[in-house]
């Protein structure tokens, strides 16, 4: 499998992330050594200071971006993305008992993909179109369906071409979602899309495309760092949660890393975070295991990280469903499994929870039905 290296430059910014965070203030000008510090405010969504003296976080704008308009309307569909966060928290009763809250960050109230994609797949395009819209650019990316749909969606509002790589274990709902979508689709005959990276990268280098690369791109991680982990802390405030951990997937590993990084440079290890995985030898659609080679896993702290099965993650999407609802994807599905898991085995202390539920169920009806009919009579009340 794909090993990354440690980027020290990332290192090194992801150093002075952590202590603003920490601190919540910063010293103008900085010192001599003290490192990329304009930088590091850029990435968390602050202005640069233009006089000497300390600053909060806050008087430099850090929260200002998270404004949704109040009554919803955009100017364009792009802006009914990053106008439109934060995405919903919702409590969900049936998982909460007694002094134990469990809350949803609902990420498929993203409109392109009805998933978390949306926001790293607006991130990279946004990134590499920087002062050069050339309108014959063709991007490439593998995708496992939410990365490519947020792509050609952003590809479609400025008259862009993608090209789309898919493994061969995706849902076939996916090629027809994603060539509505306005992409060329192709199938490569691998399991994981981390495979077959290195043969998207060469095939953009010798067309003269562009490979955004959601697996190596550092605009993955920090969308998530100045957005996502920043409006849940806004959310949890406003609502005066007491928040003792956070529970989410991983895929490339970008939103749960900056939320990691987010939440235990502001609060310490008051907040426990746990990563969710398919269980060894399985396959869940939008989270892979880490020895496949995730990027930012490993430049933050995870209390834990569990392991769940296809069929689990199936029961919990069905239980949400017949409980709370609303119809969520099999990595949410994992997610819950993950949690109830560890509130079984003693995990976790009493307190608020938020589990990220990253899309919808709608691209998986292929998996629910083999559930279905293999496992559960149609019209059994509940799991």
């Amino acid at each position: 499998m794909r090993r990354f290296e440690y980027d020290q430059r990332l290192t090194e910014l992801l150093s002075v992330v952590t202590e603003l965070l920490r601190k919540g203030y910063v010293k103008w000008p900085p010192e001599a050594g003290e490192g990329p510090i304009e930088e590091a405010l850029r990435t968390l969504g602050c202005r640069i200071p233009r006089r000497e003296g300390l600053f909060t976080l806050e008087e430099l704008g850090f929260y200002e971006e998270i404004k949704p308009s109040p009554m919803r309307t955009f100017n364009d569909t792009e802006e009914l993305l990053y106008k439109n966060w934060p995405t919903p928290l919702v409590k969900l009763k049936s998982l909460s008992k007694g002094e134990t809250r469990v809350w949803a960050k609902l990420e498929f109230y993203n409109p392109f993909s009805m998933s978390v994609k949306d926001r790293i797949g607006w991130a990279m395009f946004n990134e590499c179109l920087s002062g050069n819209h050339n309108p014959s650019l063709v991007l490439y990316e593998a995708t496992s369906t939410n990365t490519g749909m947020a792509l050609a969606a952003m590809a479609a509002i400025r008259g862009l071409k993608v090209k789309l790589f898919l493994p061969s274990t995706i849902q076939k709902a996916s090629d027809v979602l994603l060539t509505i979508m306005g992409a060329e689709v192709y199938r490569k005959p691998k399991t994981l899309t981390v495979e077959f990276i290195d043969e998207v990268e060469e095939e953009a280098r010798r067309t003269g495309g562009v490979h955004l690369n959601q697996f190596e791109n550092d605009a993955n991680f920090k969308v998530h760092l100045r957005y996502t982990a920043k409006e849940l802390d806004l959310q949890v405030k406003s609502v005066q949660l007491k928040l003792k951990g956070i529970v989410g997937g991983l895929g490339t590993s970008g939103h749960m890393s900056a939320i990691s990084l987010y939440f235990k440079s502001r609060y310490g290890e008051h907040v426990k975070v746990y990563g969710v995985q398919p269980a060894q030898g399985t396959f869940i659609p939008g989270i892979r295991r880490i020895e496949t080679g995730v990027k930012w896993f490993h430049y933050v702290k995870f209390d834990k990280v569990v392991d769940v099965t296809p069929e689990e993650a199936v029961e919990h999407v069905l239980k949400i469903a017949r409980s709370e609802g609303i119809l969520i994807g099999l990595s949410s599905g994992a997610v819950t499994a993950a949690f109830e898991r560890l509130k079984e085995e003693g995990e976790l202390e009493e307190g608020d929870y938020v589990l990220m539920y990253p899309d919808h169920g709608f691209k998986y009806i292929e998996q629910f039905s083999k559930f279905i009919e293999e496992n559960l009579n149609p019209m059994t009340p509940n799991v």
